[in-house]
């Protein structure tokens, strides 16, 4: 099925501009969302909003929006106020610069979506992938849209397409600072070279999406099936896991060992992982000699 855009705008570079078009990257009803309703008669409830202090529902045309600045205390704004604070839409991607594509932390990354070319921009579109695929960068820039001002990042996508993620700002990210690590200590040379082997035991040479599913959506249809179905519905529990409190313990039994085995193994650490990435040949050829 041919995607739909949802909005359309310009990307520059220089003093290029390509018009294109704006895809969602999520793949509807891929999500399963549960309705509150009436457990007596299964009706879909509506939501209210109400007034604590007068003790009343509040229709909408009723409602203002306010900005806490302090505990407790708002500062009132009418639709006129707000508008005239918004950032004014003007659907440009203005590239500003280029950074390399390792430079930009996953974790900025808030939303994705999928740009196409407009009528007419097919090769300026198809000139700025490559030229970006060819120097390994990624383009930055200030995108306003929907009363708002967004930091996007723009990148190639498989060999001929373009992605854009809205990127979150520096203040909205916590610092790991925040994350309480207590002092740990030292980590042995045994349980090193155990982790690594864990580690080149499941290691693969790319990621393949099509390996997971969500299987608890999975579960959650089949569920709502039987119940449309009208059959009973027993969960079956999970089998209670052996629990392994020493660290050692726990890495000899994910190898297949038992606590007891690898004693040789904890004095004596395995090889350290090569550091350069295995080539597809390398690791057919460790295969075979696996086999």
């Amino acid at each position: 099925m041919v995607a739909r855009a949802f909005g359309s705008g310009t990307v520059s570079f220089g003093l290029v501009s390509i018009p294109i078009k704006v895809y969602t990257t999520n793949k509807p009803g891929s999500s399963i969302s549960f309705n509150l309703l009436h457990e007596e008669c299964g009706t879909k409830l509506k939501q209210q909003y109400i007034c604590p202090k007068d003790n009343e529902v509040v229709p909408r045309d009723k409602m203002a929006k306010g900005y806490e600045y302090a505990k407790g205390q708002y500062v009132m704004l009418n639709e006129e106020e707000i508008k005239a604070l918004e950032a004014v839409s003007n659907n440009t991607i203005a590239l500003s610069e280029f950074v390399p594509a390792e430079a930009v932390d996953p974790l900025y990354i808030e939303k994705s979506y999928y740009i196409g070319p407009d009528k007419g921009g097919e090769r300026a579109y198809a000139l700025l992938g490559r030229a970006m695929t060819d120097t390994g960068l990624v383009g930055l820039a200030r995108y306003s849209a929907r009363g708002k001002q967004y930091v996007v990042m723009v990148r190639p996508y498989g060999e001929k397409g373009l992605v854009m993620h809205q990127l979150r700002y520096q203040d909205q990210i916590r610092a790991f600072d925040e994350v309480p690590l207590e002092d740990t200590p030292p980590i042995s040379d045994g349980e090193l070279g155990l982790a690594v082997q864990i580690i080149e035991q499941i290691a693969a040479n790319e990621f393949k999406p099509e390996k997971y599913s969500d299987e608890v959506k999975e579960r959650v249809l089949e569920l709502i099936q039987h119940k449309i179905d009208g059959e009973e519905i027993t969960v079956t529990p999970e089998a209670p896991r052996g629990e392994i409190i020493d660290l050692m313990e726990a890495l000899k039994a994910s190898l297949g060992g038992t606590p007891d085995d690898g004693a040789e193994t904890a004095r004596k650490p395995a090889k350290p992982a090569p550091r350069q990435q295995s080539t597809p040949s390398a690791a057919k050829a460790s295969e075979s000699s696996q086999s």
